[in-house]
């Protein structure tokens, strides 16, 4: 049984996405299983189907209008250099508004449900393909795994969009009288789940570098230092992950198949520019085949 994993990362799934299509068009590789994290959900529906060129197209041309109705923050250029800072008016909004959280991003959900169908969701049902998204369950503090086979199509949707929410950046959704969040919160690189739904050999896709060549850059104001804190954290979950997962594909005896970030593609994966996302995407595809090449060339 096959798996593929997909971490979080935001704006860097586009470099998952070209991964993905290099295994999926060029290795002929057939999935049984797909499990996404945050951005990895966003994916994982539309590689199942097959539908690469569809999700390359989303990728590609998506921007921070079609995911924020709050957003939080302001972009600034200074020459090749992006520099993030807060919106004061929107923060200022969401807290007069009595929000819990700097921007919200209602937008995503209209988003997705405008680029994955009932019918498509429908086909995916019946295709045996098991499709799983991560969420954080923040009341609960544990991650929760919601497969497609247990929902309707809004609720699951809806579960795609809440393991996108990076709190506390994006909307916090309460469901069932719990408060849930970002599935990278809990899970950012689900390989566990993945070997304990039962694969045996599982491709993942780590949105992020193997080892950091650099010191990195922290934040000059309060707002960007908050959001390279948070990533800080998530470097730590990650870890967790990759090595709990590999504990597990050794007990087991599964093959693992890691694809990370040849470097450091953003310092902020929630700012969602276009041209860069289609670099990614060309530069995951690249990636993947010369990682495939180096594989076949030691084999031989």
């Amino acid at each position: 049984m096959r798996a593929l994993v997909i971490s979080g990362g935001g704006s860097k799934g586009a470099f998952g996405g070209g991964v993905a299509q290099y295994l999926l068009q060029e290795k002929l590789h057939q999935y049984d299983l797909l499990i996404g994290s945050s951005t990895g959900s966003l994916l994982i529906p539309h590689l199942a189907l097959g539908n690469v060129s569809k999700i390359h197209g989303i990728y590609t041309s998506v921007d921070m209008s079609k995911i924020f109705d709050i957003n939080p923050f302001v972009v600034k250029k200074k020459g090749d250099l992006e520099i993030v800072s807060i919106n004061h008016f929107n923060v200022l909004l969401q807290l007069l508004r009595g929000k819990r959280t700097f921007g919200e991003s209602h937008r995503l959900k209209s988003y997705i449900k405008e680029n994955f169908t009932e019918s498509e969701f429908n086909q995916l049902k019946a295709s045996g393909c098991n499709i799983v998204v991560t969420v954080t369950n923040l009341s609960k503090n544990e991650v929760e795994y919601k497969s497609i086979n247990d929902f309707t199509y809004d609720e699951f949707c809806e579960w795609i969009w809440i393991s996108c929410n990076y709190i506390p950046f994006m909307s916090l959704v309460t469901k069932n009288n719990q408060e849930y969040g970002d599935g990278g919160f809990s899970s950012l690189v689900p390989i566990r789940e993945a070997i304990n739904r039962g694969a045996t050999e599982v491709d993942v896709v780590i949105l992020e570098t193997e080892k950091q060549s650099t010191p990195k850059a922290i934040g000059r104001n309060p707002f960007s230092l908050m959001i390279d804190l948070f990533q800080t954290l998530l470097n730590q979950v990650e870890k967790h992950d990759i090595t709990i997962g590999k504990l597990a594909a050794n007990n087991k005896n599964v093959k693992l198949n890691l694809y990370y970030t040849p470097t450091q593609l953003t310092n902020n994966a929630l700012i969602f520019n276009k041209d860069k996302m289609k670099q990614w995407w060309q530069q995951g595809y690249d990636y993947a085949k010369n990682k495939s090449e180096l594989m076949s060339d030691n084999l031989q």
